[in-house]
């Protein structure tokens, strides 16, 4: 008897930390593979360049404003690549619609989105060069302690990153994977 108690006990436990819940990001729209749909339409590249839809639950206590990063570790340039910086998302945003970051875009009221490895701000696709292999692109969403990181479009993301190495409390990534 006591040690199908114990047992009971331990079950009951296991299953409290187990459900703990996470910070999460989502998407509808990838988590595996890009498509054309999402692929750049520069550098030689002619996809639609549309930003993925993108979800998240389960901030941290004390989240005040979220980040966007997408980087590609992979990019044949010795510092890899950033294809989406965007920050100062307000704390009660949980969602970006599909496109949110491409131009013409509907970002959240207050949000910055900074230059990439592009030269220009906003979301810009995969675009890996051809025979390259498959490319890895890491979507995260950085929960901040701060409400503003007081940069704005012009800041590289070098100098983004940093700031965001300061003041995140938590982040949480998808991968989804490309090659041409």
């Amino acid at each position: 008897m006591l040690k199908s108690n114990f047992l009971l006990a331990l079950l009951l436990s296991l299953s409290t930390f187990v459900s703990a819940q996470t910070f999460t990001l989502m998407s509808g729209d990838v988590g595996g593979q890009a498509t054309k749909v999402q692929e750049a339409n520069t550098f030689g590249c002619d996809g639609e360049n549309v930003s993925p839809q993108l979800s998240w639950e389960n901030a941290p206590a004390g989240t005040k404003s979220y980040a966007i990063t997408m980087y590609d570790p992979d990019a044949p340039t010795g510092s890899g690549f950033w294809h989406w910086v965007a920050f100062d998302l307000p704390a009660d945003v949980t969602e970006l619609a599909a496109g949110a970051g491409s131009k013409g875009g509907k970002m959240p009221k207050g949000s910055i989105q900074s230059v990439t490895s592009y030269g220009a701000p906003g979301y810009g696709g995969p675009c890996p060069p051809e025979g390259h292999g498959i490319h890895q692109y890491v979507i995260t969403v950085h929960a901040l302690k701060t409400d503003k990181l007081g940069l704005d479009a012009n800041t590289n993301p070098a100098i983004v990153g940093f700031y965001l190495w300061q003041n995140t409390i938590e982040k949480a990534s998808v991968v989804m994977y490309y090659s041409r």
